[in-house]
């Protein structure tokens, strides 16, 4: 599980890197430039700083940065081959249990 938590970890910057970014959801980006952005948002930023930059958007404008958010991911998934965020989310509560949960005594 540990290797799907890193991906996860690589994919919530990516989607926090494009979140911060100047692109726009109505000039429908290639995949190219999703790809440029979150490189050019990472090398601005920094992950903590797309993190915090994020997290900001979110607490001053919460109703415009939710579907923001969602189109960020979507996007990043198709740029970079990730897990869709139903995905994440059910692999999150999985990382989550604790491990008697999910194993079974024979």
């Amino acid at each position: 599980m540990r290797s799907a938590m890193h991906h996860l970890n690589i994919s919530a910057v990516h989607a926090d890197a494009l979140f911060v970014s100047p692109l726009q959801r109505y000039q429908h980006p290639s995949i190219g430039q999703v790809r440029q952005a979150v490189t050019e948002a990472v090398r601005t930023f920094g992950q903590h700083g797309c993190a915090e930059r994020m997290a900001q958007e979110f607490g001053e404008h919460p109703e415009t940065a939710v579907t923001r958010m969602r189109w960020a991911h979507e996007l990043v998934g198709k740029a970079f081959g990730e897990p869709a965020p139903e995905l994440v989310r059910v692999a999150r509560v999985l990382a989550q249990r604790p491990a008697s949960c999910s194993s079974r005594a024979a």
